[in-house]
């Protein structure tokens, strides 16, 4: 009986790691850089061993991923798919889907009505757990959308036009009728910001702790939150604009104007990176991908734009027009106007995007904007009768990193988070397009000064150099004599030691002004025990 056993484990255990390698294999097959090229007809055996070893190392990196897709990736985002190719995705309802998904993921479609208020304004925190709801007439609250319990209800009497979350939710800025105001958590005041005038629109940089506004002039505005400095101030030049948005692989601010064109802006220049012309009308929407290398924008010419960051080079022109765009965090499209908010998909990678789901508002309400919320197959939409939330399966990423953004930190996590954030801040010179460059560059080494044998022995060679190539001219009566051609050759050789005998005074001056210094500057007495003393004459 136990020999049988044995070969039963042994079975098991046989089938168990067949199954997982031909998991791995699948998941190998999708990070391969296409097939494994062939070597026979090369001569250079040089070449031929490079090659080789770079197909080895592309082999061993897909792998690699492979491995850790499988052990520390192991949820999978579901998606809508068709049962045949007369059904489509795109037709079914938000009702057909409440009644398939789980009890919890239904909570998450929900409509909340307060029409005195509206419109709303929408924004989450990094992590998705917290929205902030900013009303048009003075309504801020903060929900939690975990467990759906609104935290925090403010009337601040005047226009809120925007809403923004800074590291965290425990503080959040709102644009009101003349200033931009910081609250804490608990609704209070911290800050008034009166230098950025009247903005229209915010965008927070997790990672360089920079406010970035623009406001009804045109003008582009940079607040360091940690120190409350004011580090850019750029004037556009291009007339209002509110759409506004941040590319987070390059932290490069993307602005949309009234003459078709989007220009991208960092807080250490007065120019734009990039100024490029997508549009023969206004710019009416702006998005920028989770990988940072695609943008999608819409104008008002009825025409929506994919574009290749990289190369600068439309990929793709949909029809149709949009108010509001936004990519979810695993690459969907959503495109809003009106009442109607479609969303486009693009699972194969290729980069084409087709519709993927539609949803229609109740007849009336006029989308403001809308967001998805991170780690979650949730959409939330502000519009003129107060926000909604609707279920979009596929956009959120299935795995967090909890270093990262954990949806379910507590307390003390979240200040340790704070503090590495703060640590691990970075300077405003390191936004650029292309963020892989920073530390590439080799730095100059300083030029050694040469020595006093060094200086005197080129002098030297000079002077001979010099006196060989003189040659006298035979000049007029009484201008060619020997006096007279002695001392012209010694003002050519004069001419030729100059620049060697300044650079030794120099030299002398900067270190007799060294020892000046030295000798009149005082230590303070705290350290004066540490001065190097005087030899007694």
């Amino acid at each position: 009986m136990s020999v049988v056993k044995a070969t039963k484990e042994e079975k098991e255990k046989k089938t168990e790691e067949e199954e997982i390698s031909e998991d791995l294999d699948l998941k190998v097959k999708k990070y391969l850089r296409g097939g494994a090229a062939n070597f026979d007809d090369l001569k250079d055996k040089k070449l031929k061993g490079q090659l080789s070893h770079r197909e080895f190392l592309h082999g061993a990196s897909a792998k690699a991923a492979a491995k850790y897709e499988k052990w520390l990736m192991p949820s999978e985002g579901g998606y809508l798919e068709a049962d045949g190719p007369v059904e489509k995705t795109w037709r079914i309802k938000q009702e057909d889907i409440r009644r398939e998904v789980d009890i919890s993921s239904s909570r998450n479609q929900h409509d909340v009505i307060l029409p005195e208020f509206s419109p709303y304004t929408l924004a989450f925190t990094s992590n998705g757990q917290y929205m902030a709801a900013a009303g048009r007439k003075g309504h801020l609250a903060i929900v939690d959308m975990k467990n759906m319990i609104p935290r925090r209800e403010i009337q601040v009497g005047e226009t809120v036009r925007d809403v923004v979350f800074l590291q965290d939710q425990s503080f959040f800025a709102a644009v009101q009728k003349k200033y931009t105001y910081i609250y804490g958590q608990e609704g209070i005041e911290a800050h008034c910001l009166k230098d950025q005038g009247a903005v229209l629109k915010l965008q927070f940089l997790k990672n360089h702790f920079l406010l970035a506004s623009i406001n009804k002039f045109g003008q582009l505005h940079y607040e360091d939150v940690s120190m409350g400095a004011m580090i850019g101030n750029i004037r556009t030049g291009l007339g209002r604009t509110d759409v506004m948005q941040v590319n987070p692989y390059n932290a490069v601010v993307g602005l949309g104007h009234s003459g078709g064109t989007v220009t991208m802006w960092k807080p250490t220049s007065s120019a734009p990176l990039v100024k490029m012309l997508c549009h023969h009308g206004p710019v009416s929407a702006l998005a920028f991908h989770p990988n940072g290398h695609l943008m999608a924008t819409a104008g008002k010419e009825r025409k929506i734009k994919l574009w290749d960051l990289r190369k600068f080079e439309v990929l793709q022109t949909l029809p149709g027009h949009a108010k509001t765009l936004d990519f979810s965090q695993k690459g969907l499209l959503a495109c809003g106007t009106g009442s109607f908010v479609q969303v486009l998909s693009d699972f194969s990678g290729t980069q084409n995007y087709s519709r993927y789901m539609n949803h229609s508002m109740v007849k009336g309400y006029k989308i403001s904007n809308f967001l998805f919320r991170p780690y979650e197959d949730v959409l939330g939409i502000g519009h003129s009768m107060g926000w909604s939330s609707i279920l979009i399966p596929g956009s959120g990423e299935p795995n967090f990193d909890s270093w990262v953004a954990n949806p379910f930190e507590t307390r003390k996590q979240r200040g340790e988070k704070e503090v590495h954030l703060l640590l691990d801040k970075l300077p405003p010179e390191t936004i650029m397009l292309d963020p892989t460059k920073i530390g590439t560059v080799k730095t100059a080494r300083k030029k050694e000064k040469s020595t006093k044998k060094e200086i005197e022995a080129e002098m030297e060679a000079t002077i001979e150099a010099v006196k060989d190539g003189i040659n006298m001219k035979k000049k007029t009566k009484g201008r060619s004599k020997p006096s007279k051609k002695l001392k012209k050759r010694q003002e050519i050789i004069a001419k030729a030691k100059r620049p060697f005998l300044e650079q030794q005074m120099q030299d002398g001056q900067l270190s007799i002004k060294k020892q000046k210094i030295s000798e009149e500057v005082e230590l303070p007495k705290s350290l004066q025990r540490f001065a190097r003393k005087k030899a007694a004459t």
